[in-house]
């Protein structure tokens, strides 16, 4: 599983690199992020752009990124693909999630906090 990383000011944006998140990749997803989320920002903007496929591992592995940030830190979601968003959307976790349409308005909604 790669990502790209940046670090601002409060915030960490990270950028999944591989199509997929799913049974396969979901522990690892897991994983990885813990270990980049150890610095503490207070929020994490994942930009799923480049995911093509999400199953219910994927999803699992998400909110449990989402759990294991804690209630003083936020993940924040942005540049879901069509099929991404339709398993959020039907799952709910629409409701659950903030998503961004882009990664650029994520991170303009930093700057206008």
């Amino acid at each position: 599983m790669q990502f790209q990383t940046q670090t601002r000011p409060n915030l960490l944006s990270v950028l999944v690199m591989d199509d997929r998140i799913d049974a396969s990749s979901a522990i690892q997803f897991k994983e990885r992020l813990r270990d980049l989320t150890q610095n503490g920002e207070p929020r994490v903007v994942l930009d799923l752009a480049r995911v093509q496929f999400l199953d219910s591992s994927g999803l699992g592995a998400i909110v449990a990124v989402k759990k294991l940030l804690g209630p003083d830190r936020v993940l924040e979601l942005s540049s879901l693909t069509p099929s991404v968003e339709k398993v959020f959307r039907l799952t709910r976790m629409d409701t659950i999630f903030t998503i961004h349409a882009s990664h650029a308005v994520a991170l303009s909604h930093d700057a206008g906090a």
